[in-house]
């Protein structure tokens, strides 16, 4: 922990003096070239509880007219499309994603849909390709546990956020005894961890809600 919060701490200070190490190489290797087609069925089925959820997602997330919103790994792209609607015309939804083919199929849905405030953005494992201080919230849904280089990521996360900015994050419960093989044996750190990392990065904690079963939803505000 003493490691996470000193390079987190270099890494605000814009003075990261050593490379960080991946912490899961091999969790990517889906999204090389992914069938978007196949991925639909995958992430939009019922039983998925952030799918079948979604509607409720986006309440909480309180959405303004006009703001600027990044959709970080935003597969399928229709947590993008549902943005896209809340924000209006006057807003910008970037979807952001390390496949092309998602970054596209995120952008054409929602013109498909009648949105043309989606910006399509095909970043790296080590930042989010946004602009300083471009955005007002960073959505992560399922995809903090892809990050293959937490602390770098964040660290493009938080200089992207405008001042006061926040991020939203959903990921797994991972509980050993009570959570599946699969998350397990797929999502590498827990809630507590996740959050330490996150905090050490810059960040401070200002809601937690627990109205999903096998998910959390944690909102930070850049500090």
């Amino acid at each position: 922990m003493l490691g996470i919060v000193v390079f987190a701490a270099l890494l605000w200070g814009g003075v990261a003096t050593a490379a960080e190490q991946n912490v899961n190489p091999r969790i990517n290797r889906n999204y090389q070239n992914p069938d978007v087609g196949q991925w639909v069925g995958v992430f939009e089925r019922d039983g998925r509880e952030v799918w079948d959820r979604r509607f409720d997602i986006l309440d909480r997330l309180r959405l303004a007219p006009g703001q600027s919103v990044a959709d970080v790994g935003a597969g399928t792209g229709f947590f993008t499309a549902l943005m896209a609607s809340a924000v209006g015309s006057t807003g910008t939804v970037y979807a952001v994603d390390i496949a092309r083919n998602f970054v596209e199929a995120s952008v054409r849905r929602a013109a498909e849909q009648g949105f043309d405030n989606v910006v399509g953005i095909v970043n790296s494992q080590q930042g989010v390709g946004l602009d300083d201080a471009s955005v007002d919230l960073v959505f992560i849904s399922d995809t903090y546990h892809h990050f293959e280089y937490p602390l770098t990521t964040l660290a493009s996360i938080r200089a992207a956020l405008r001042p006061d900015g926040e991020m939203v994050i959903i990921d797994f419960k991972r509980e050993p005894g009570i959570s599946s093989p699969w998350v397990l044996g797929h999502v590498r750190a827990g809630e507590a961890r996740v959050r330490a990392e996150i905090e050490s990065a810059g960040f401070e904690l200002v809601e937690r809600l627990d109205f999903m079963q096998t998910q959390y939803y944690l909102r930070f505000r850049r500090r």
